[in-house]
């Protein structure tokens, strides 16, 4: 079977709501507790998200959209982009001044334009102390001065997702736990004809978390605590040098590839071993009784965490996503009424449910939600918001750190080292100026 993107990232709302749709944190959908926002008169609103890998999070974010339009009369068209091109237009829009009312964005993207979103401070206050507070990463992306920026929406998770027979076939009865054993395995899952497959590309979410857990692991750092440039390290090297050993397991062409393409390697039976989302998991089992391969490899699926370097710690990047409105929109208390809504219980139990593991909740009154002991393989996701490590350590967040993610510093380096365009020496170096640039040391 030949998967498009729009294949790769179906999954049903259906399945995961009708299982563990059970609504625990007990509020009525339009229930203000004394925050209440009037929309302005005529509102109409748009907001633009980024394309769903799984489409239950879509479906249900449509219906609790729907569910706000009923009790309120504000019509809210949703658009989408793909991911690479979420952060872009985000800019445009902030920097131009027109373009959506909202927007899902990501990292600490908030950060680049902090002048140019409205004040959401009373209604995150609001929301955390109602629903047991937020996690302390999603927040730092979020919060700006003691002020919010916007609203931390979800964390989507990544995880180590394999082929258990494959891995057992190369020798191994269970997955390493640490990066030593891990550079093993993969040695002995090529030999096996089962290469592995990490998105060295321009991958805003897999590209990401694969760079900064390479360098994290061997204590690495972009910056240091003052937010100096500290990337020239001999910690640096090691990752880098662990990093082209591992490459020459790979398939061929992962430096290329955006985040959509592991998927479809994994779901071809292409690679074995990815780092991922629970999306590529749900897909081969929506979509099994259509193919018998996606069966198979539905039932061989295991994940589990990334393995831990040097550091002897678990430290992982996750991919935040921030709900930001921008201060030009005319309709501020309609947009600030929409994200109350969206964020109030059944709604945002309901979008978890529907997520099917993918979304991992930022507020913590919802972490029990039933979908997180639905399936083993969903276990690798359940803590994200409260593991992750934000973008810009061990510096502060700003506006140096999310254009250095933006601009792809870490990805580039570790790419252009294991890919032989420049020495290690070489590509530390490079990115060590291109950080200086934004973070004017």
């Amino acid at each position: 079977m030949k998967f498009t993107r729009r294949d790769v990232i179906r999954t049903t709302a259906g399945v995961a709501a009708g299982a563990l749709g059970s609504r625990f944190v007990g509020s009525p959908a339009l229930a203000q507790e004394g925050l209440k926002y009037n929309p302005e008169d005529g509102a109409k609103l748009r907001l633009l998200r980024w394309s769903p890998f799984v489409q239950g999070d879509e479906d249900q974010w449509l219906a609790n959209t729907k569910r706000f339009t009923e009790a309120t009369g504000v019509e809210v068209r949703v658009d989408k982009e793909s991911w690479e091109d979420i952060r872009p237009k985000a800019a445009v829009a902030a920097n131009v001044g027109s373009g959506p009312d909202l927007m899902f964005v990501w990292f600490d993207d908030p950060h680049q334009y902090p002048d140019k979103l409205h004040d959401v401070t009373e209604l995150g206050e609001y929301l955390g102390s109602k629903y047991g507070g937020w996690y302390d990463g999603p927040k730092q992306y979020a919060t700006r001065e003691g002020k919010f920026l916007g609203l931390p929406l979800a964390t989507i998770g990544n995880a180590i997702v394999y082929r258990e027979s494959w891995v057992k076939e190369a020798g191994f009865a269970e997955f390493p736990k640490d990066t030593a054993g891990f550079l093993e395995l993969c040695k002995a899952l090529q030999a096996k004809g089962h290469p592995a497959g990490f998105t060295h590309g321009h991958g805003v979410g897999d590209g990401n978390n694969y760079a900064h857990w390479l360098l994290w692991s061997h204590g690495g750092q972009m910056v240091d605590e003052s937010g100096k440039v500290a990337i020239n390290s001999p910690e640096t090297l090691k990752a880098i040098d662990y990093a082209q050993q591992l490459y020459k397991t790979f398939i061929p062409g992962t430096e290329s590839w955006l985040d959509v393409n592991n998927n479809r390697a994994f779901l071809a039976g292409e690679v074995s071993v990815i780092a991922n989302g629970i999306s590529a998991y749900n897909t081969a089992k929506i979509n099994k009784d259509k193919d018998p391969k996606l069966d198979e490899i539905a039932k061989d699926i295991r994940t589990t965490n990334l393995p831990i370097g040097p550091v002897g710690k678990s430290v992982e990047l996750f991919q935040v996503t921030t709900a930001v409105i921008f201060d030009y929109t005319p309709y501020p208390n309609a947009a600030k009424a929409y994200l109350q809504f969206m964020f109030e219980d059944p709604q945002m139990t309901d979008w978890i449910t529907s997520s099917a593991g993918y979304c991992c909740q930022t507020l913590k009154a919802f972490d029990n939600n039933p979908v997180w002991k639905a399936d083993p393989n969903n276990a690798a996701y359940a803590k994200a918001s409260a593991t992750l490590r934000p973008n810009g350590y061990a510096g502060p967040l700003g506006y140096a750190s999310a254009a250095t993610m933006a601009d792809y510093v870490l990805v580039d380096m570790f790419a252009k080292a294991v890919t032989g365009q420049a020495t290690p020496q070489e590509a530390m170096e490079e990115a060590e100026k291109r950080a200086n640039r934004y973070y004017r040391v």
